[in-house]
C-alpha cells in the first residue's frame, strides 16, 4: 500500500488548506485512516481519525477547525483545515494503521 499526501502549501493565518491522501496499491481499500503531524523540533502528533464506516475524532486543539473526510471510491482521505494558526505549522502525515503504512508528509506553513 502507498499513500500519497499533497495538498500542503504556504497560507496565512486565520487561511484554510485542504490536505489529500491516496491509497494505492494491492489492499488499499476501505479501512480506517487517520492524520497526523510534527513541528519542527517537536515529536509527532495526533490530529485525526476516521473509521473505515465514517466515524470521526480529533485532537482537542483541532476540534472545530479541522474535517476529516474520506471518498471510499477515490482510496482518498482528506484533512480540511480552516481557520490556520502559525502554531499549526508542520509536516502533516497520513496513516493507516492496519498494516502500519505512512505515508510521506505534506508540509504547511502558516505564517503570522
Amino acid at each position: 500500500v502507498q499513500l500519497q499526501a499533497s495538498g500542503g502549501g504556504l497560507v496565512q493565518a486565520g487561511g484554510s488548506l485542504r490536505l489529500s491522501c491516496a491509497a494505492s496499491g494491492s489492499g488499499a481499500s476501505i479501512n480506517a485512516m487517520a492524520w497526523y503531524r510534527q513541528a519542527p523540533g517537536k515529536q509527532r502528533e495526533w490530529v485525526a481519525h476516521i473509521t473505515s464506516g465514517g466515524s470521526t475524532n480529533y485532537a482537542d486543539s483541532m476540534k472545530g477547525r479541522f474535517t476529516i473526510s474520506r471518498d471510499n471510491a477515490k482510496n482518498t482521505v482528506y484533512l480540511q483545515m480552516n481557520n490556520l494558526k502559525p502554531e499549526d505549522t508542520a509536516v502533516y502525515y497520513c496513516h493507516r494503521p492496519l498494516g502500519n503504512y505512512w505515508g510521506k508528509g505534506t508540509l504547511v506553513t502558516v505564517s503570522s
